[in-house]
């Protein structure tokens, strides 16, 4: 009597070579295109090279230890703390603002969403000399302003002014993926609680803060997250609309790291600042989840 054993004992080899077909293009993009390069950082993060010469000497972590004697890094960090937490507060009030104000279907609605998500697909580079040319000394702005007797405003002149202005370019310019991402989570609300909500006598501020928020944890923790690990390298706006200017007062961590590399061919101590940076990034991104999923649990139990 024939069995079919055989055929049945290939069909697991055939699915897992399939599985393997399937899986080995992202594999292989992931290995190339992350994998690499950070392997590749770490390295030169242990080496005194200067991007240019032949032959890297390696130093171990003498450029882990220069980074806690290094002021230039700590003010850039200071400057990198507060765009991130700023830019993240103001991106996630704004785009849950503008998503909540634009939830419905409507010709209005669709043209206002396309409005908001404009500013993300220009370039940050072009966005920044946009807003230098109107914030500048001389821009629109003030050009405005000293035409009707009034006095300049340092938006890009003075440490203060200039940092505010950073973090407010940098909530413009990207606040419109969070709108889109919020109005997704709006759109997975149940409508069967708001109308129980409303039926009961709930007000507009109860019903969104017992009910539509408390839906919308998924939606808050994945732009909390991203937000925060995007304006932690901010980089490209701080080269066209400050260039770290004033005196240095609006440089990054990331701006400082490739100043570092590539101007004054420090690359193997630029490459451990960015190991330090992918760090920390990392460790926040997961704490920051952590502490939003227990919030989401203690609300849904």
């Amino acid at each position: 009597m024939r069995t079919n054993r055989p055929a049945l004992l290939r069909r697991p080899d055939r699915q897992g070579l399939v599985t393997a077909a399937m899986v080995a293009p992202a594999t292989l993009l992931y290995t190339v295109m992350l994998a690499v390069p950070v392997g590749l950082a770490v390295y030169l993060s242990l080496t005194d090279w200067d991007g240019y010469s032949s032959d890297p000497a390696f130093v171990g972590a003498a450029n882990y230890a220069d980074l806690f004697s290094d002021a230039g890094l700590r003010d850039a960090a200071t400057v990198t703390l507060a765009v991130a937490v700023a830019g993240t507060v103001g991106l996630n009030v704004l785009g849950l603002g503008f998503a909540l104000l634009l939830n419905g279907k409507s010709r209005g609605n669709a043209f206002f969403r396309m409005v908001m998500f404009y500013p993300h697909v220009l370039s940050a580079l072009v966005v920044g000399f946009l807003w230098s040319a109107i914030l500048g000394t001389t821009g629109a702005v003030n050009s405005l302003i000293t035409s009707r007797g009034g006095e300049v405003l340092p938006f890009l002149s003075d440490p203060d002014w200039a940092l505010a202005t950073l973090v407010a370019v940098v909530v413009w310019a990207a606040f419109g993926v969070n709108v889109v991402l919020y109005l997704a989570g709006l759109q997975a609300v149940p409508h069967s609680l708001v109308e129980a909500a409303r039926i009961d006598g709930a007000t507009r501020w109860q019903v969104f803060r017992h009910v539509t928020l408390p839906a919308l944890g998924p939606s808050v923790t994945i732009n909390v997250v991203l937000s925060l690990v995007t304006l932690l390298k901010t980089y490209d706006l701080v080269v066209s609309l400050t260039a770290g200017g004033p005196a240095g007062q609006t440089q990054t961590v990331a701006y400082l790291i490739l100043w570092n590399s590539f101007h004054d061919g420090r690359l193997g101590f630029g490459s451990a600042q960015s190991v330090v940076l992918m760090l920390v990034t990392a460790v926040l991104a997961l704490a920051v989840t952590r502490l939003r999923r227990r919030g989401e649990a203690a609300v849904y139990s």
